[in-house]
């Protein structure tokens, strides 16, 4: 399905920019609305106005690129990997137009691809998991139990992509104990909650006590699963704790990466005719510092003392290379 909306410049601003979501869209509180959140941003500091076009079928990105492009903007954001192989075609064909590219990169010199250094994140998911599992926490109802030792993982899709997420997850639980037994599963959607609850209850009653998602919107099943047995979960891509702020009590922490910077700077470049700084790959990174955890908000200044030293010493680890990932970015 596609839509349009806008802010800037109510259709007569200086600058035309266009947003295409992922499969996940729009409204889910994570990947597309921390991208969107940053040509928002650019659109109060220039004369921008910014179109969303939201496709969750990825058969029509081709056609939807097109379109887009088409009416000659100056700047088109494709939020996710999905978009790389219409890209392909599209980017040449659409020379005058600047491209965005989120997750990949495509060779063409009006394409920007930022790589999000996922396996980063998603290791700092798993350190803070591993790290709260063996500790007592106990918060509104909700409690670990350290006895247990055991963490639960649930994607959205089972793609390349969530497979290395989980894969690194698992070796960020294991670089802080390698005793901890990580449980795995899959909603099947990025968009319908019900799948990844189902899951999250899954591990909760196998004795799972704090699961991660890399779920999208469809993650607020894994909150709804730890609210309704009593346990805890980690957030994605942004502070979920204020986007799920009715979930505040069970979400720890978030593993974040800063991609509304990403797109803030883009959006700059553009306006200030300095695409060459942003042409060809970039990276959001734990060494660039948009690459983090964040501790959920009803914890904040709560937590062990461990998570805090756990959390740094793995960002020092990441950034003097002395972690070896098994997976990348973008899969294994």
């Amino acid at each position: 399905m596609s839509g349009g909306g806008g802010g800037g410049g109510g259709g007569g601003a200086e600058y035309q920019m266009t947003i295409i979501s992922s499969p996940a869209g729009f409204d889910d509180q994570a990947f597309n609305d921390n991208a969107l959140s940053g040509l928002e941003d650019a659109a109060e500091e220039w004369d921008i106005d910014v179109n969303q076009v939201e496709e969750t079928n990825q058969g029509a990105y081709a056609e939807r690129q097109a379109d887009a492009a088409e009416a000659g903007p100056d700047l088109i954001v494709l939020v996710a990997d999905q978009h790389t192989d219409p890209l392909q075609e599209n980017a040449p064909e659409y020379p005058d137009v600047n491209w965005m590219l989120i997750n990949n990169v495509v060779e063409e010199p009006n394409v920007s691809g930022w790589i999000e250094m996922n396996h980063e994140m998603s290791f700092l998911a798993g350190v803070g998991a591993g790290t709260l599992t063996q500790e007592e926490i106990e918060h509104e109802g909700s409690s670990t139990n350290p006895d247990e030792s055991t963490v639960g993982f649930v994607g959205g899709e089972e793609i390349p992509l969530i497979e290395a997420f989980e894969v690194s997850y698992r070796q960020g639980v294991e670089w802080v104990d390698d005793s901890i037994e990580v449980l795995t599963g899959y909603g099947g959607s990025f968009s319908d909650p019900s799948g990844v609850n189902d899951q999250a209850v899954s591990q909760f009653d196998s004795g799972a006590d704090i699961v991660w998602h890399a779920a999208s919107a469809a993650g607020e099943g894994a909150f709804q699963a730890a609210d309704d047995n009593n346990r805890f979960a980690i957030g994605v891509d942004s502070d979920q704790s204020v986007a799920f702020d009715s979930y505040q009590d069970v979400i720890l922490g978030s593993a974040i990466k800063a991609l509304n910077e990403a797109t803030y700077e883009v959006a700059g470049a553009v306006v200030n005719d300095e695409w060459d700084s942003v042409q060809g790959e970039q990276n959001l990174s734990t060494e660039g510092g948009q690459i983090d955890w964040v501790t959920g908000q009803a914890f904040d200044g709560n937590m062990p003392d461990s998570l805090d030293q756990n959390i740094q010493d793995a960002k020092d680890a990441i950034v003097n290379g002395e972690i070896d990932f098994e997976c990348g970015p973008t899969g294994c």
